[in-house]
């Protein structure tokens, strides 16, 4: 049944197939189909038709269309193909199959409509655009979902890609956090690609890249901002108004101001910077942020200074004067204004007006010279400034005129004089002459011309004048009176130039015109009132006796005067005798090196003079022009006798030969300097003498001069000692001396040179510095090395007590040692004890009076032996502790000692008690919370009265390993274990180690320890271990014998009694003592002797 029913369907079914392009009369159709299949198709595009026939069982169709326009597809064919589409292609398309005479049906008609291609379209949101934004392209071309979109920046070939900060979703291209780089030219276009069309490439988009607002802080007030002021910062930002504002001062966000303005109230005691402010801001809407503000610097300063400035000054009697106050030329300022007292106000009147920053003075008088000054005050603010200089307006007297006469000097009669009115300073005055007082209206020039009667020879008349002018100053005062007097004619006279004084037969004569005020004269002679010919010259030449008589001249000039009076005859008058010389000597008794003058007196002037010596016939040994002749540094051969003669005149005229002069010349004494003491180095405070001795210097009776650096600081002493008590740094210095007798000088002292120090303090050394019991300990002193001549003295430190010799901090009381002055630099300590820690300290002294040195700073002398006083104990119970662990130590008193400190020595310093800023005190212990290793030195305990305890020597390593070692001397025969203790012990606590001793191996161990089961005095040293771990540092281990004072003692002699008891005693006594002597080693605490001792009063 069912397989029936199937096929009734298959068959149903074809048949419907069969019949479906036909119509139901059975005629074939034919089907139109277009591709692409669009109602779209764009000019250019490929467009292909296909007519189908459907139906009749035929094949061979020819085929016919109707186009829009003929011929535009090929008939018979079935397909139509339209390569490229235009605007004519548009249209109904229809088609049909012909076969042998019998035709389809027309086809349905096809549209086909052809339009031009479309252009994108570019659009930008937002645009501008600021950096760090967001920027969306869209392209669209019409509203066809079937396009795909290409993007363009700058060039066409420039294709923007998908990227980090570039995201391409459909017709949108999203730019993420805006950069410079993305500012451009942008344009998109439209693709079909099943269709291989593009569209037109969109119009072009410039993105632009605006930048963030940029944020201002303007300041109200303006200006300089004084203390106490209150300042409104504005925060401008342009553009845009919804800003929410972050303030900023010195870099730190002021959370609580978000205002566009805020307030700042400066402190009154502010000056300097008060602060760097900037703002920005942040809104919602595009730009969400402007860039921050610069940096304004809020500077407070000290109240400004006014500054007041006078024009004119000086000022004419009249004149108006302005005064100009100006505070930093802020125009904020009003001004007040004072004149000669600070409480004298200038205030406004008839003369006086104040205009905002100046003050006018109008007809400047007498009362308005004196001292000025102003202030600036801001009465919006409440401020005055600083009161500014004074300023002094000075009242000028009016310029003075005065007379210029030319010529100069004299006048005579006949001549023009030429008067000139001088008025300094200015140039544009109308000049007013007056003569005797009487005003000369027709002289107005600056220069007028006088001509004086050629007959007038006396006063030509007094004149003056004066000024006016249109600016200041308007007038002058009046010149002086000028007196214009006409003189006679100069007057020639007649001297002698050459021989002066007295003349003599043979000789030649110069006679002289002497005519005052000119030069340029002719001469003319004449002798016995008769006219010379032949001479015009100033000056002429006579032989005598031949042209004595009486002279006169007379001079004639081409200048004014022209002439001048004759002058006075004048005699020429002969001696009949040869003059004679007289020679003397300065000195004749001198020393080599000094000078000897020899002068040579004529009885008139004009001479040559000649110089001979040994004999007055010889050569001269030389000519001066003057009548002295000095020997300069003579030596011991310029002695004898000297002559000299003059001569004057050519040919030359000689005078008699002098007698002669004798001159003796010794060596020189020498002067030699020695200093008392004559020590290298002197010291301030101490005596110095310097004694000056002359040698060769025959007699004593010398004075002396003294020198340093070579300036003279004793001119004049009579005795040779120059004492300097006591002597200063100043001092200090090259020193001469040199002896003086009369005008004759010895020789300078070669130079002693004083070289004056600060007062010395000598380093006082001690070794051994750790001592065995009944070693002796050597003091050393040294002072200067330099220096020689010392004696020393030695102390102990004791706690400071007034009175004592004390050290300058007050830290130690000095008390003497036993013979403590000792003339050697060391001193030797011999204990007849047990030793004890203790400090000493040296002073040197010399001369007479003694001179002392400072005290040297105090050394320790250590004991590691417990004393019966007190001990000092530390915990951990080793030499070597590592860094950043603690330490304790302990002092343990015994007796009634008081006032214990603990007292640390480093290699650089030492200081007393236990510092606060390291340490936790309980009682008598004190507690190194945190060692390091500058921790490492001596420590010890002291009381106040003076005792010691022993010293431990305590190192701090900040390496990895230590070494663990007796903190106090160990007795020989015991024993003593040596540990190398490691800061990281890990899982191997006691790794192989080697132990040294002086810088030698002495033993591998395994263990981490070394025993020493019986130690003796040569076990003694310098102990370290050493492993993979490192090294420790070196510890010294003392060694004690059994007792503990040195031979001869007490012990000695307890020793011999309690041999003797032996004897008689019973052998239980002996093993009671044997066993006394084994706990005594055992402690070391308690001295042996001390247990001897009890043992023997029992006995």
């Amino acid at each position: 049944m069912e397989s029936t029913l199937i096929c009734v369907l298959l068959l149903l079914n074809t048949l419907i197939n069969s019949g479906h392009s036909e119509d139901d009369d059975g005629v074939s159709k034919a089907v139109l189909t277009i591709h692409p299949n669009s109602s779209q198709i764009f000019s250019g595009e490929s467009v292909t038709l296909r007519c189908v026939i459907q139906g009749g069982g035929v094949t061979d169709w020819e085929y016919r269309w109707l186009t829009p326009s003929p011929d535009q597809c090929p008939q018979k064919e079935h397909v139509c193909i339209i390569s490229a589409a235009e605007f004519s292609h548009s249209g109904d398309y229809r088609c049909l199959g012909s076969h042998q005479q019998q035709d389809s049906k027309w086809s349905d008609a096809v549209r086909l409509t052809v339009t031009p291609l479309p252009k994108a379209t570019l659009t930008v949101e937002p645009n501008p655009v600021f950096p760090g934004e967001t920027v969306t392209l869209t392209c669209s071309v019409r509203s066809d979902s079937i396009w795909s979109y290409q993007w363009y920046k700058e060039r066409n070939d420039n294709v923007v890609s998908q990227s980090v900060g570039h995201t391409r979703t459909g017709d949108t291209l999203t730019i993420s956090n805006v950069a410079e780089s993305d500012h451009g030219l942008y344009w998109c276009q439209g693709e079909i690609q099943s269709r291989s069309i593009s569209s037109i490439i969109s119009d072009l988009v410039t993105i632009t890249l605006n930048a963030l607002p940029v944020a201002s802080v303007s300041v109200s007030p303006q200006g300089l901002l004084y203390s106490g002021e209150t300042v409104s910062l504005q925060c401008v930002i342009p553009g845009y108004t919804d800003w929410r504002y972050l303030w900023f001062r010195d870099n730190q966000q002021l959370p609580s101001q978000t205002s566009k303005a805020i307030d700042i109230t400066i402190p009154i005691t502010q000056t300097g910077q008060a602060g760097q402010y900037r703002c920005e801001g942040l809104r919602t809407d595009q730009p969400q942020r402007s860039q921050p503000s610069d940096d304004i610097i809020i500077s407070v300063t000290a109240l400004p200074k006014a500054t007041l400035t006078v024009e004119p000054n000086p000022v004419f009697p009249g004149e108006t004067v302005t005064l100009t106050c100006s505070v930093e030329s802020d125009s904020i300022w009003s001004y007040q204004w004072y004149k000669d007292r600070n409480y004298s106000v200038v205030t406004q009147s008839v003369r006086h007006t104040i205009t905002g920053d100046t003050l006018t003075i109008s007809r400047a008088a007498e009362s308005d010279q004196g001292l000025y000054w102003c202030q600036g005050e801001i009465q919006s603010r409440s401020i005055s400034s600083i009161i500014s200089d004074p300023v002094t307006i000075t009242l000028n007297a009016l310029p003075v005129a005065s007379v210029s006469v030319s010529p100069r000097g004299l006048l005579y009669s006949g001549e023009t004089v030429s008067l000139q009115c001088v008025i300094p300073g200015y140039t544009d005055w109308t000049y007013r002459w007056f003569r005797y007082n009487h005003h000369l209206p027709s002289q107005t020039s600056k220069a007028i011309d006088i001509t004086i009667p050629i007959t007038l020879t006396v006063q030509l008349g007094q004149y003056r004048c004066e000024g006016l002018r249109t600016d200041r100053p308007q007038r002058s005062q009046p010149s002086n009176v000028v007196t214009i007097s006409v003189t006679a004619l100069p007057t020639a006279s007649v001297k002698i130039v050459t021989p002066q004084g007295l003349l003599y037969p043979g000789e030649t004569v110069t006679l002289q015109c002497d005519i005052s005020d000119y030069t340029d004269w002719t001469y003319r002679w004449f002798r016995y009132n008769k006219k010379l010919l032949i001479h015009s010259r100033k000056t002429i030449t006579i032989s005598l006796p031949d042209q004595a008589g009486q002279y006169q001249c007379v001079g004639m000039r081409k200048g004014r005067p022209q002439k001048s009076y004759h002058s006075s005859a004048l005699p020429i008058i002969i001696t009949d005798y040869q003059p004679s010389t007289t020679l003397t000597s300065d000195k004749e008794d001198v020393f080599t090196g000094d000078r000897v003058t020899l002068n040579c007196t004529v009885e008139s002037p004009g001479w040559k003079f000649y110089w001979y010596r040994h004999t007055p016939d010889s050569t001269p040994v030389t000519t001066t022009y003057g009548n002295s002749y000095t020997l300069s540094w003579v030596s011991v051969s310029d002695g004898g006798q000297y002559w000299c003669r003059a001569g004057r005149g050519d040919p030359v005229y000689y005078t008699l030969y002098s007698d002669p002069v004798q001159i003796n010349i010794t060596e020189r004494p020498v002067a030699v300097l020695t200093l008392q003491p004559n020590w290298t180095q002197i010291f301030i405070g101490e005596t110095v003498t310097m004694r000056c001795d002359i040698q060769g210097g025959g007699d004593s009776d010398w004075n002396y001069r003294w020198y340093k650096n070579s300036p003279v600081v004793i001119p004049f002493n009579i005795k040779p000692e120059y004492r300097i008590s006591p002597v200063y740094m100043s001092n200090s210095g090259s020193y001469t001396c040199e002896g003086v007798k009369g005008n004759k000088f010895c020789k300078t002292s070669e130079a002693v040179k004083l070289t004056v120090s600060d007062q010395p303090q000598p380093v006082l050394r001690i070794s051994p510095q750790w001592l065995n019991p009944g070693d002796s300990v050597t003091l050393s002193c040294e002072v200067d090395k330099t220096s020689t001549d010392w004696s020393f003295s030695w102390y102990r430190t004791v706690p400071y007590r007034a009175g004592l010799p004390s050290l300058s901090d007050k830290s130690y009381s000095l008390q003497p040692l036993s013979g403590n002055v000792t003339t050697e630099d060391s001193y030797t300590l011999i204990p007849a004890g047990p030793t004890h820690t203790g400090g000493y300290v040296c002073r040197a002294g010399r001369g007479d009076p003694v001179y002392d040195t400072l005290y040297s700073e105090p050394q320790f002398l250590w004991s590691g032996d417990l004393q019966p006083s007190a001990s000092l104990t530390v915990n951990p119970n080793r030499t070597q502790h590592f860094t950043s662990k603690s330490l304790s130590l302990i002092c343990e008193l015994k007796g009634n000692s008081t006032g214990w400190r603990l007292k640390r020595h480093t290699e650089t310093a030492w200081s007393s008690e236990c510092p606060s800023t390291w340490r936790s005190i309980t009682e008598s212990t004190c507690t190194i919370t945190s060692l390091d290793t500058w921790y490492s030195g001596v420590f010890w305990c002291e009381s106040g009265s003076g005792e010691n305890s022993n010293a431990v020597n305590i190192t701090v390593n900040d390496g990895d390993v230590i070494l663990e070692s007796p903190v106090h001397p160990v007795t020989e025969g015991d024993s003593v274990t040596l540990t190398c203790t490691f800061r990281h012990q890990g899982t191997n606590s006691k790794p192989k180690t080697d132990f040294y001793k002086d810088g030698t191996l002495i033993k591998n161990e395994t263990t981490g320890e070394m025993t020493i089961p019986a130690v003796s005095k040569s076990d003694e040293g310098f102990y370290k271990c050493k492993s993979d771990e490192g090294e420790s540092p070196e510890s010294w281990v003392t060694m004690r014998g059994v007792f503990l004072v040195p031979p001869g003692s007490v012990v000695s002699i307890s020793l011999t009694r309690l041999l003797c008891g032996l004897l008689v005693m019973s052998p239980f006594l002996l093993v009671s003592i044997v066993l006394m002597v084994k706990c005594c080693r055992a402690r070391d605490q308690i001295p042996c002797d001390d247990v001897i001792e009890q043992n023997e009063s029992s006995v």
